[in-house]
């Protein structure tokens, strides 16, 4: 018997010890395990610091929004202001006792293991019981990959974030964070693409379709899957019920309810293209991608969508017209008589820059019209007189003769490009049928800038025709021969060195050596001829390059190559004679931008596209004007008078100078190369530009407060033709934005500062003019050198020769 009973208790110690050995053992291997897959865990302590990619948008001045850049679709809404009821059914759905556990749910662990453990028999993926603490631990921390070792990692910062942060905090993450189906992340975002409402605004049954969502956004999709949609959103009400969130009543009531998702309303945005990527460039270089996509940036620009709109337009509408100029290309491409053209017009990629334009392929053609087929099915007529630009292209932008009939223009089978036109304006367009005109995609492009030349502040810019056709911006990136466009800063050098705009230059031929075996270089005026001495006037209003070289050689290049720096023209310009007739390359803005220098007294601007930056948090990281107002955040009016912004623009050219180069420049508008703008009646100023062989032509002019470049050329340079020149291409664009921009605006003449003299003058002479006498204008004279009996001439020599009353004639000299 005592024998029986030590086998017994030695068996029992055995076990015993064994156990303990085990319970060691076991400890012993969780705590290898620990620490061995807690050793290069991700700093969870960055999460405090977390800041979810959220949406940068771009504004308009006038608050219109211009574009939006995410990676994804989120708006971050901290605990505080996520409604309670949709708090509730994500603790349903995903962690009943959040609220409770330490980081892990451990009854929910032995259930899992349990139910994996069969999976495994079934070949079924293995499942988890992750608490949104964990999950948290995965979306921020670890990759998705379905493993134990994740697992297990997953469970350690689990229990560390725990310890370190608050129950809210890790639920506003979560519910920040968590991805629920068609690019959407957080329940903010959620809630807007699928049902168009705000957080407070949605039903119960809304908010349950949402907390079914974590488990598969695509297993529950509200149209593909409704039935599944429904069946889960269902389950969660009835999770809601169970945990005490709602009453049974409530679930039953919503559970009746169809599943209706609305999609949000497309988001208005003006489309400014090449203004907008400009936009979103600078922000790249200021900030980069991570900032500019998720960084929550809220950038106020400078764009006036009402000038923007004009802009646009009549760029286009002036390329067009100078393509139009220059005859028919021929059709897109052309069908042969055995082909069903609807189902091949179907097929057809619609050409980039088409815009409102449509492709049509043509049925029939007659004398006095064409039929076409649309590629949208529309039956209609092209007449004659909306073919009648169609003249041939011939090489060297030459045209052939002129149309008689649509039959010389267009065949049977040619797809076309046509726009639709009013059918009560073209009687030769019968009655049934649509009215189209002929359209090509001009091959000449341009840009076209906007200015306030008091800040800098582009209002509006258009870098090309249409920007799917190309991004290429021709108003920032085209670095271009302004041509005579440059003139006006080499008078201003003169102005500066004490002559007038009375001063006398002698137009002659001008001859210089270039060097050895580089022959003789003979510029010339753009009509050939010669005209004797000339005020410095009359050189910049008709434009003439043999005054202005004659010019450029007495005062040197290296006051013009300063100018033309400091300016922001161009930098490093060289010390050439040909610099002065505008053989340096610029861009569109920077010339656009020195010209807004003139106008508003000789002050210094940098153009911006920018007004203002703001973070996430709403406060102003950027500003482009720096000035300090201590008075202007008064909180009302009594009565004291208005704040005075310091005026901290550097002066970069003497006012006068300034007002005379604004007063020289209306000349061109009303008696010179810009006299087609004259018809505004506005008081406006401006120079013509055109490059050698008429490669680039330009007008950059100004009213008082805007000033307004244009630039028209191939993309890669070639003549614009003969005749073709700034007055005939640029010109046209101008007037007609400055119609539309000023139209109802009161005309406020230029400002003159003080230091000025206005005295009545011959324009020819440059002499003061007699009581009475004709065609006399007023001239602006700084105080102190008003024109005399006598006047000297810049002549051939280049020297001044005094003449006596009377101006001398004849060519001087050659060199």
């Amino acid at each position: 018997m005592a024998k029986r009973t030590n086998i017994w208790i030695n068996i029992l110690g055995a076990t015993t010890v064994a156990a303990l050995v085990g319970f060691i053992c076991a400890v012993a291997g969780l705590l290898y395990l620990l620490n061995s897959y807690g050793q290069d865990l991700p700093n969870y302590h960055q999460l405090a610091d977390y800041e979810p990619p959220v949406v940068s948008r771009i504004y308009a001045g006038d608050g219109n929004l211009l574009s939006e850049y995410a990676r994804q679709k989120r708006l971050f809404v901290p605990i505080s202001a996520i409604p309670k009821p949709l708090i509730h059914a994500f603790l349903a759905a995903e962690d009943k006792s959040f609220y409770t556990h330490g980081g892990i749910d451990y009854m929910g662990v032995i259930r899992a293991a349990l139910l994996n453990i069969k999976n495994s028999f079934s070949g079924r993926r293995p499942v988890g019981a992750s608490t949104i603490t964990q999950q948290v631990a995965k979306n921020f921390l670890l990759s998705g990959v379905v493993s134990y070792e994740r697992k297990i990692k997953e469970a350690i910062l689990a229990y560390r974030i725990e310890r370190t942060f608050s129950k809210d905090k890790i639920l506003e993450l979560y519910l920040n964070e968590i991805y629920l189906g068609s690019g959407t992340y957080g329940v903010a975002a959620a809630s807007l693409y699928y049902f168009n409402k705000s957080l407070g605004e949605l039903t119960l049954d809304e908010i349950a379709y949402l907390a079914a969502l974590p488990k598969g956004p695509n297993n529950y999709h509200p149209v593909r899957r409704y039935d599944a949609a429904v069946g889960r959103r269902n389950w969660v009400l009835g999770r809601m019920a169970q945990v005490g969130y709602i009453t049974p009543e409530e679930a039953a009531e919503a559970q009746k309810n169809p599943l209706v998702t609305k999609k949000p309303e497309r988001t208005t945005i003006f489309k400014a293209e090449y203004f907008t990527e400009e936009v979103r460039r600078e922000l790249k270089d200021l900030y980069g991608d991570d900032e500019l996509y998720g960084g929550g940036l809220f950038v106020r620009t400078t764009l006036s969508p009402r000038l923007q709109a004009i802009a646009e337009r009549e760029l286009k509408q002036g390329l067009i017209v100078y393509d139009r100029r220059h005859g028919y290309k021929g059709p897109v491409t052309r069908f042969s008589k055995d082909e069903d053209w609807q189902a091949e017009l179907e097929k057809m990629d619609i050409p980039l820059g088409m815009d409102s334009w449509r492709l049509a392929v043509v049925r029939e053609v007659e004398d006095q019209r064409a039929s076409v087929l649309t590629k949208d099915g529309t039956l209609g007529q092209v007449p004659l007189d909306e073919v009648k630009w169609a003249r041939k292209y011939l090489k060297g932008e030459y045209v052939a003769q002129r149309i008689k009939s649509v039959k010389e223009v267009l065949s049977v089978g040619d797809v076309i490009i046509v726009e639709e036109l009013a059918s009560s304006d073209h009687k030769q367009v019968e009655p049934e049928f649509a009215a189209f005109g002929l359209r090509q995609i001009p091959e000449i492009n341009g840009a076209i800038v906007a200015m306030d030349p008091h800040t800098g502040r582009v209002l509006a810019m258009s870098g090309g025709f249409d920007y799917n056709l190309s991004e290429y911006n021709r108003a920032t990136q085209a670095k271009r021969q302004p041509g005579s466009a440059f003139k006006p800063f080499v008078y201003a050098v003169a102005l500066e060195k004490g002559f007038t705009p009375s001063s006398l230059i002698l137009d002659a031929p001008f001859v210089m050596e270039q060097g050895f075996g580089l022959g003789k270089w003979k510029p010339k005026n753009s009509s050939d001829k010669f005209y004797g001495p000339s005020t410095l006037r009359l050189g910049l209003e008709k434009s003439r390059n043999l005054m202005t070289v004659r010019l450029a050689q007495y005062i040197k290049m290296d006051g013009i190559v300063d100018i033309a720096d400091r300016m922001g023209i161009t930098h490093n310009l060289p010390s050439l004679l040909s610099m002065s007739l505008g053989a340096g390359d610029t861009t569109l803005m920077k010339l656009t931008a020195a010209y807004g220098m003139i106008v508003n007294g000789g002050k210094k601007v940098t153009p911006t596209l920018i007004d203002r930056i703001q973070d996430r948090y709403g406060e102003t990281i950027f500003r482009h004007d720096q000035r300090e107002c201590e008075n202007c955040l008064a909180e009302e009016w009594q009565y004291q008078n208005e704040p005075r912004l310091p005026d901290q623009r550097r002066r970069v050219l003497d006012e006068v100078t300034a007002y005379q180069l604004v007063s020289m420049m209306e000349g061109v508008v009303q008696r010179g190369t810009g006299i087609r703008i004259r018809a505004l009646n506005k008081p406006l100023a401006g120079k013509t530009g055109t490059s050698n062989d008429s490669f680039d032509a330009w007008f950059v002019g100004f009213s008082p407060d805007l000033v307004v470049g244009v630039f028209a050329g191939f993309d890669t340079p070639r003549s614009l033709g003969a005749g073709e020149e700034g007055a005939s291409v640029a010109v046209p664009i101008f007037r007609d934005f400055m119609q539309e921009a000023l139209k109802n605006e009161p005309s406020i003449p230029f400002r003159i500062p003080p230091g000025v003299r206005l005295v009545r003058v011959n324009p020819k002479t440059g002499q003061i003019a007699q009581a009475g006498e004709k065609n006399a204008i007023l001239e602006a004279f700084r105080q102190g050198t008003f024109p005399t009996k006598t006047a000297d001439v810049l002549d051939g020599f280049n020297s001044l020769v005094q003449t006596g009353t009377k101006v001398r004639t004849g060519t001087g000299g050659i060199y």
